[in-house]
């Protein structure tokens, strides 16, 4: 199994790095090695995971408050947010033109 970051998501993830980094030297690296380790366990177990809706799932990291919301298609995991917990939940949800329940 594959895992692919949309673009957005790629975006997010870049702005989550930065951030971090200026927070504290390495801590970006540490974020994205925190990421690497939630695509691991989301390409191992791609049912494991919250389920928002049919089809949509959010695998929560360990130590930051983000979660990466996702859906399978085929072979292929599709990342489509890198989202913070705290902050503005509906963005993700209204680039599938939804909104949360």
């Amino acid at each position: 199994m594959t895992i692919r970051f949309v673009e957005i998501a790629e975006a997010e993830l870049d702005d989550a790095i930065q951030y971090y980094e200026r927070e504290a030297p390495g801590l970006g690296e540490e974020f994205l090695a925190e990421v690497v380790l939630g695509g691991n366990r989301i390409t191992e177990f791609p049912d494991a995971w919250q389920q928002l809706e049919a089809g949509l799932r959010r695998c929560r990291l360990n130590r930051f408050p983000y979660g990466l919301i996702y859906t399978q298609r085929g072979d292929t995991i599709v990342v489509l947010g890198v989202a913070h917990l705290a902050r503005e939940p509906q963005e993700w949800w209204s680039r599938l033109g939804k909104r949360e329940s």
